[in-house]
Formats: structure tokens, C-alpha cells, sequence
């Protein structure tokens, strides 16, 4: 499992080309697949990638982005989970104070 952490950035660009924030190397994703847009505090999902991105089983072109997204690229490439900063760093601090 690889993990990213993004800060500062209201675009993030993913695919199989080296100049994307996330690369990830599988012959099913093109080389801009995807991209994860901010706008106002509000994140979008916006497909680009030829063999198609997955929310569930529903192939989308663009969707807002809820905190744990589960994200597939293409119906038979990798998957990736969205985490939101603000909202990841509250259930962390959660869990660190009910284990004290």
C-alpha cells in the first residue's frame, strides 16, 4: 500500500506519466487518468483517462469528493481512497485521545 500527502495544492494530477503528482504504473491507466480539483474549500473528481475511472460500479466524468472516496481506475486497474486533510487530522487526534 503507498500513500501520498498533499498540502498547499488545489490540483493533483494522476497517471502513469512521470510529471503526475501520483504515478502509478499499470498499462490500464492512460497518462493523465484522473485529476482531484479544489475549488472553495470543495473537491472534484474529474475523469480523463480513456479506459474510464470507478466510483463504485458507476463510471463517472466528474463527481465531488467525499472524505474515504474509494477510487478505481479503469474496471480492472488499482484503487485508490481519498482522505481529506482537515477531516483524516480530526479522526487521527480522535483516536489518540481515546487511546490515552
Amino acid at each position: 500500500m503507498q500513500s501520498w500527502k498533499f498540502e498547499d495544492k488545489s490540483l493533483i494530477r494522476i497517471g502513469r506519466a512521470t510529471d503526475n503528482e501520483v504515478v502509478l504504473y499499470s498499462s490500464v491507466v492512460s497518462r493523465l487518468h484522473l485529476e482531484l480539483r479544489e475549488s472553495n474549500g470543495k473537491w472534484e473528481l474529474i475523469s480523463r483517462g480513456a479506459n474510464g475511472t470507478f466510483v463504485g460500479d458507476e463510471r463517472i466524468s466528474q463527481v465531488p469528493v467525499v472524505d474515504g472516496t474509494i477510487v478505481r481506475i479503469a474496471p480492472t486497474g488499482p484503487k485508490i481512497q481519498i482522505r481529506l486533510g482537515d477531516v483524516a487530522s480530526a479522526e487521527e487526534k480522535a483516536a489518540t485521545k481515546e487511546s490515552n
